[in-house]
């Protein structure tokens, strides 16, 4: 990275997320629309049958999600702090390989800045496929988020 160049949305998660940096993610994409991040194939995070571990498999979620977040919402930090309020995942398949989290926005940026706007708390869904290297769907994780106000 020159010194002229601005940090990404992946930069900026790498360095501050300690489990972003243990699990080597790769942010391939960040949009307001959509995030992607892929997790290499890594024996120290296989579980029992050679593919990668559940809780591996969460964190790469969780983390697309945040990317999802951060670049949807950044320009609302001075007012708010996103925080993770819950989140169900569902093991579809077996995965093997490297793994491939695409995460997407459950609601419009703008109606989730208008209840912030007037003075709530806005919570809105981020789901997220995670997928092998053949385009199968191993899982499925619905996070929801919220806004929460400074002070």
């Amino acid at each position: 990275m020159s010194a002229q160049s601005t940090p990404t949305i992946g930069d900026m998660m790498t360095a501050s997320v300690p489990m972003v940096r243990t699990l080597n993610l790769e942010f391939t994409e960040a949009t307001a629309e959509r995030a992607v991040v892929v997790m290499p194939d890594q024996g120290a995070f296989h579980n029992h049958v050679g593919g990668p571990h559940a809780g591996a498999m969460f964190t790469l979620a969780e983390s697309a999600s945040g990317a999802i977040v951060m670049t949807a919402f950044g320009d609302q930090l001075s007012r708010a702090v996103p925080l993770a309020v819950r989140a169900e995942i569902g093991y579809k398949k077996l995965a093997m390989g490297p793994v491939t989290a695409t995460a997407e926005l459950g609601r419009p940026v703008a109606d989730v800045v208008a209840e912030l706007d007037a003075g709530e708390r806005p919570e809105f869904p981020v789901h997220v496929a995670i997928s092998r290297e053949d385009g199968a769907v191993t899982g499925e994780m619905t996070i929801v988020w919220t806004l929460r106000p400074n002070g």
